[in-house]
């Protein structure tokens, strides 16, 4: 029996499971949209309750379904940067892998963010390799939580740059049956279907979404993504919700870019000039969590979860020229780039390098709710336990053709990391108007990695190196809000950022493990948020990240060498972000409205102690440079007229100051393209949403309206140029 088989066979026998000795209760509901819906009994940061932000120690985002709707997002990318402080970079310009930095963190492969789908970690490894080479789909989701600041403890392992909820949608209490088609230019084509009923005592979602393109940027794809989710109330007190996941992508994604001069001759930005890289990923993912109210104060939240992720990752070997353009030995006769530059060229190689890994993770989570008076003072506690799993399996292969699929093994190796975890938050509300939260977190994990076969010096050579250790951590937190009246909330926190040290330490030519440490900083925030009229809301956020370690990425994926991650050492991350949101249709008691909103986010991220690299014949002292991919300003903007018959159009702007591919701020770009300076640039979208009937929506959207031309990144092996003018043009039907 397939995978596939098997997960709509389950589907189809929990949709059946009614309670039919007792009658059904009522369940939760909430509004979502225009669809009431069977919420789910699973893990939420913000949930959705009513003055909850004037509660929460720290800046916060939500953006919802209208919100999403209305950006017609081909990528996850352009949902995140409606968030102040989340700069995001693309790679491929379809979002298939993300790069999200908050707050000037390194935003390579988003490993400084924690990210979660319904509560669920989505990371390959959330410990031990925290990367994310697969990507939840915008398409399928409700809704997005952001957040920074102390309050984010209660979620590990990562407690520095923030956490990302992705929630998806809950069972509906009547049938409903969703259809969304997209259709673009180079073959991009969306389709998803979803439907949604509630019988008796069980809810019961399923989606199934279909994502391809010949090549849109510099990938094409093909993507089936299944899921359903199921809630079953076993009684008036207990609740029983169960999700399945399958996710299968393959496409010709490739780490290769393009070097400084194919950039400035401009020719073709993205020419496929390695057309045989592949990129497979199949991810398996379940979880099960039960929901147990003992009353309107006291509840128990316990999650299982489990899933498989399989990434392999055919690429084809190249080398860049020297000054005497001596070719490779197995040069395939493909070159690309000027070879009169030392560095200017690409020599393609007749053979393939297969990176293939697979990662396993496992755990169980309960957290607890209580809600209690003590001194005459009311109490909000939360609290939990949680035991995680994970192992990962990577073996390096060296095929003998550039589209060979398979070839010798050069490199195999096992990670295994065991992770308990305890956390407890409570919230005192020492006045009518003041409230203070303070938590504490202790992370103890244990990893291990077993290298079996390694190539040193050159030389393939089966081993038996085995490195290991143990880190225990407190991550302690406390945050005040501060209610001045029922439109001003004033608020503020300080914690301890941890980010555990990776498994995949750097390992050098004679087999010596190189530990990495773990990312320790103390984090501080200070704001507010104001709405004096229901037409105008701004919330102001200042924060100050000081490292005593923060780990530099130098893997191939950052654009170096392969070494993997280094110790940066102490680092300094400080500014300012706003948030503000203007309606002139309410402020003017008018029958529609125009929406004027903006984030912007200042930040200044430097190497705050004396390091000192080499570069070349030189040695630096890098101390007062930037930190790469973190530009000082980021600005984000909307205007959207929404008509009394819901038609919508909405004009976006998004504003990406200059920054730096490298930690020797190089100004002047090196000629393979992959370190120097990035300039800053401003791209402007449009959208179109038009109610034909109220069960039909048609949208239009437009991405890069002017088709500027910019740098988006120097990694991870070369330049990467962002999206030209892009249309696509759908229909949403609601059955």
């Amino acid at each position: 029996m397939s995978r596939y088989t098997l997960l709509l066979l389950l589907t189809v026998l929990f949709s059946g499971t009614v309670n039919a000795q007792n009658k059904p209760q009522k369940p939760f509901v909430a509004l979502a949209g225009d669809t009431l819906r069977f919420e789910m009994p699973q893990i939420e940061i913000m949930a959705d309750k009513e003055g909850v932000l004037q509660r929460t120690p720290g800046s916060v985002t939500q953006l919802n379904a209208k919100e999403i709707k209305l950006i017609s997002p081909v990528s996850g990318n352009e949902v995140f940067r409606r968030s102040p402080g989340v700069h995001v970079v693309d790679e491929e310009g379809s979002g298939l892998r993300t790069n999200i930095g908050i707050r000037g963190l390194d935003p390579d492969r988003s490993r400084n963010v924690l990210i979660l789908e319904d509560g669920i970690p989505v990371a390959l490894n959330p410990y031990g390799e925290p990367e994310m080479y697969y990507t939840p789909a915008i398409d399928r989701m409700e809704r997005v939580e952001i957040v920074k600041g102390s309050g984010q403890i209660l979620f590990g392992p990562q407690t520095i740059g923030g956490v990302i909820n992705y929630i998806t949608a809950d069972p509906s209490l009547s049938p409903t049956t969703n259809v969304q088609l997209r259709a673009g230019q180079g073959g991009y084509f969306v389709a998803q279907l979803n439907h949604g009923q509630t019988n008796g005592n069980t809810g019961i979602v399923v989606n199934y979404l279909h994502k391809q393109a010949d090549q849109l940027g510099h990938a094409g794809f093909v993507i089936n993504d299944f899921s359903t989710k199921l809630k079953i109330r076993l009684s008036g007190k207990s609740t029983l919700g169960i999700k399945l996941g399958l996710y299968d992508e393959s496409s010709n994604a490739t780490y290769l870019g393009l070097t400084q001069g194919m950039y400035d001759q401009g020719d073709d930005d993205f020419v496929l000039m390695a057309p045989d890289d592949r990129l497979t990923v199949r991810r398996y993912s379940a979880s099960v969590t039960h929901l147990y109210q003992f009353n309107t104060r006291f509840s128990v939240k316990t999650t299982a979860f489990g899933y498989t992720t399989t990434r392999d990752w055919q690429r084809q070997d190249f080398s860049v020229n020297s000054t005497s353009n001596t070719l490779p030995a197995n040069f395939s006769g493909q070159l690309w780039g000027d070879t009169s530059i030392a560095g200017g060229a690409v020599f393609m190689r007749n053979t393939t390098t297969h990176r293939n890994r697979q990662f396993e993770v496992g755990g169980v989570e309960s957290r607890v709710h209580y809600s209690y008076t003590a001194l005459g003072l009311k109490n909000e506690l939360d609290g939990g336990v949680r035991f995680q799993y994970e192992r990962a399996y990577e073996q390096l292969l060296q095929g003998k053709k550039p589209d060979a699929r398979s070839g010798d093994l050069l490199e195999d190796e096992i990670r295994n990391g065991l992770a308990a975890s305890v956390f407890v938050q409570n919230g005192i509300d020492l006045t009518r108007k003041l409230r203070l939260t303070a938590g504490i977190r202790y992370e103890n994990f244990q990893y291990e990695r077993d290298i079996q076969r390694r190539r040193f010096s050159g030389v393939v050579t089966d081993t038996a190196l085995l490195a290991g250790s143990n880190v225990k951590q407190w991550i302690p937190g406390i945050g005040l809000n501060y209610n001045l009246n029922a439109t001003t909330t004033f608020f503020g926190g300080i914690h301890r950022g941890f980010a555990p040290p990776r498994v995949k330490d750097a390992i050098d030519g004679n087999g010596g493990v190189q530990p990495l440490d773990a990312e320790l900083s103390w984090n501080f925030e200070l704001g507010t948020r104001i709405q004096p009229h229901p037409a105008f809301g701004l919330e102001v956020t200042a924060f100050r990240l000081d490292f005593s370690n923060q780990i530099i990425p130098v893997s191939q994926s950052s654009g170096g060498a392969g070494a993997g991650l280094i110790n940066g050492g102490r680092t300094l991350h400080q500014g300012i972000e706003l948030g503000t949101q203007l309606d002139f249709g309410k402020l003017l008691q008018q029958n529609f409205g125009l929406q004027l909103a903006l984030n912007a986010t200042y930040i200044d991220a430097r190497f705050s102690a004396d390091r000192f690299v080499t570069q070349g014949s030189d040695t630096l002292n890098i101390s007062g440079n930037r930190t790469p991919y973190a530009p000082e300003l980021l600005l984000n903007a909307s205007l959207t007229f929404e008509a009394k018959n819901g038609l919508a159009i909405r004009i976006m702007a998004n504003h990406v100051g200059e920054q730096f591919g490298g930690i020797t701020n190089l100004e002047v770009p090196t000629a393979n393209g992959q370190d120097g300076k990035i300039a800053a640039y401003t791209v402007l979208d449009a959208s179109l949403v038009y109610p034909v009937k109220k069960w039909i929506n048609l949208h239009v959207s437009v991405k890069n309206l002017t088709n500027e031309r910019y740098i988006v990144s120097r990694r991870p092996q070369g330049i990467r140029v962002g999206l030209p003018t892009f249309v696509s043009a759908g229909i949403d039907i609601k059955l």
